[in-house]
């Protein structure tokens, strides 16, 4: 018969023979766009600290002071006794930072997509479910058992046909994008979608993980001042440098949310060091317009590079530049040679994304500069 660990033994097999083996290898952030790996630095092209924020300072003080005023743990989830006054503040702080009416904060944005989507669907029985294909699998772990119709990626006229086609009989329609899609550096049309959602009287929510902080005014994110963007999902631990997440929309919505959303009210709040670098990075971020542009120029400097020699970089255009490579062991093997050239750029393969399409995921941070851009060019010519 076997034991189980003999099942898991033989599935793992499996995952090496296709090239899809994946294991855990210790790193520390180091100043300068750097990153150690085995008492050795290399660029990093990997992490998500986009505006370099995870070593600064000011957020590491801030933690350190809030932790030593207010203790090392919440104690409890929110509803029971694990809401301060920090997290009320600090959601305050999010809300007006988004321009919404009110925000939640949660422990990642995973568990912020798996727990929010559930609870709005919860409020809206039968509710016709509109997804971009590429939408992170945070929010099709949200989507689990109830069904989808998913569009082309960025089409709209396919999403305006299924919206007729399946939308008008439901007693409600949720539309799931991201504004900057994690894997190909691209944007979302989102004042198109928007106006495509009113149409359809239809709720908008938008993953703003990878915007947060990068674009829109202030750092705000792309669906800063557009209107009909209902829910707005954004993280802390990219490129605000901590950890965490948020949910903001209508005081209605985090009301519902409050009361339905089971990894909200089942969670123990974030703990007081979490809420102090998130109010730090909040400081920060909407003056760095300086860094911002740097980071957008650097994405400009490697899509022109990665052009020039044949690499394709899809509609990427922000921080997140992929270099498609095609078949896993080509982008494993393109990740070792850059990594013996003192670089670190993470390969990613199916079922991340499609067969076919392998890549080095680049993600550039504001603290790289256009010397270490050339030297990845040159590293992989």
């Amino acid at each position: 018969m076997g034991t189980f660990d003999d099942r898991l033994e033989e599935a793992l097999a499996g995952v090496r023979a296709r090239g899809r083996w994946r294991e855990l290898k210790p790193a520390a952030l180091a100043p300068g766009g750097r990153i150690v790996r085995a008492g050795t630095e290399l660029i990093d092209f990997s992490s998500n600290d986009y505006l370099g924020l995870a070593r600064h300072p000011l957020l590491a003080g801030r933690a350190g002071e809030w932790a030593a005023r207010l203790g090392a743990g919440a104690g409890a989830s929110r509803l029971i006794t694990g809401t301060s006054e920090a997290h009320r503040a600090l959601e305050a702080r999010i809300a007006a930072f988004k321009g919404k009416a009110a925000a939640l904060l949660f422990a990642s944005g995973w568990q912020a997509n798996a727990a929010v989507i559930p609870a709005l669907l919860a409020a809206a029985p039968g509710a016709a479910v509109f997804t971009d294909r590429l939408v992170h699998a945070s929010m099709h772990a949200g989507l689990t058992g109830a069904r989808q119709h998913r569009f082309r990626h960025n089409d709209l006229a396919h999403l305006a046909q299924l919206l007729e086609r399946h939308g008008g009989a439901a007693p409600a329609r949720l539309i799931l994008v991201e504004s900057v899609y994690s894997m190909d550096g691209d944007r979302a049309d989102l004042p198109a979608l928007a106006a495509l959602a009113a149409r359809h009287d239809a709720l908008l929510m938008v993953d703003e993980a990878h915007a947060t902080g990068v674009l829109g005014p202030g750092g705000a994110g792309l669906s800063a001042g557009v209107a009909g963007v209902g829910v707005v999902m954004g993280t802390f631990s990219k490129a605000l440098g901590s950890f965490g997440a948020y949910v903001a929309g209508s005081a209605a919505l985090c009301d519902w949310l409050v009361n339905a959303a089971s990894g909200f009210i089942f969670s123990t709040a974030p703990p007081p060091q979490v809420l102090g670098a998130i109010d730090a990075a909040l400081d920060l971020v909407p003056g760095m317009d300086a860094e911002r542009r740097h980071l957008a120029a650097l994405g400009d400097r490697l899509r022109a590079g990665l052009a020039t020699r044949g690499i394709a970089t899809a509609d990427s255009s922000t921080q997140i530049v992929p270099a498609i490579v095609g078949s896993e062991a080509d982008a494993l093997a393109l990740g070792e040679r850059l990594a013996r050239r003192g670089m670190l750029a993470a390969a990613i393969r199916p079922p991340t994304v499609p067969a076919g399409t392998s890549r080095l995921r680049i993600a550039l941070r504001s603290t790289h500069s256009a010397a270490d851009i050339d030297a990845l060019l040159e590293a992989l010519a």
